[in-house]
């Protein structure tokens, strides 16, 4: 999933901001979400805790990753954003199956005594501030939108990819990780 959304940000700016001279401000909805900053910190997390951010970065990121999908398959750049369209309805699912395996995991988790009931599903609606999540339900994505949902999916999900290493290694020790 993050190696997807990493090349699917290149190629947008390639074709859209060839010249690398972008700078700007990010505007990430997912901003409010309280994650470790680095894997010190990840690690010092319980798993109850590193489960739950691995679940609301998740599902901040459903209505977000639809509406790229929609706004890029009608988008006039059809060069692009057919094949672009088609990433991000790859990487909209990919998130969607991958949340439920966390859930269906954490669910197992807590039968056996390893996490516990304070885990659970958690809406995207409940995760985000409205002002933030906002821009996205408009219906009308511009360049620069794509630009920055792809960013910033980019860097949550690279987060999600370590957490869940993090998880995988402190829950089964065995694996010498």
């Amino acid at each position: 999933m993050h190696g997807i959304s990493s090349d699917l940000h290149s190629e947008f700016e390639q074709y859209f901001f060839p010249s690398k001279n972008f700078i700007g401000k990010r505007k990430c909805h997912t901003y409010g979400i309280l994650t470790p900053d680095d894997k010190e910190n990840a690690q010092r997390l319980g798993r109850e805790e590193l489960t739950g951010v691995i679940l609301r970065l998740l599902g901040a990121w459903g209505d977000p990753l639809s509406q790229l999908y929609r706004s890029m398959s009608q988008d006039q750049n059809q060069d692009f954003n057919h094949y672009s369209s088609n990433k991000a309805l790859e990487i909209s699912d990919m998130v969607h199956e991958l949340t439920d395996g966390v859930t269906k995991m954490a669910e197992k988790m807590k039968l056996l005594g390893v996490l516990g009931n304070t885990v659970g599903y958690i809406s995207s609606e409940s995760l985000v501030p409205s002002a933030a999540f906002s821009f996205y339900k408009q219906g009308e994505l511009n360049s620069m939108d794509h630009n920055d949902l792809l960013y910033c999916f980019r860097r949550d999900s690279n987060k999600v990819k370590n957490y869940l290493r993090i998880l995988k290694c402190t829950t089964l020790p065995e694996l010498d990780c």
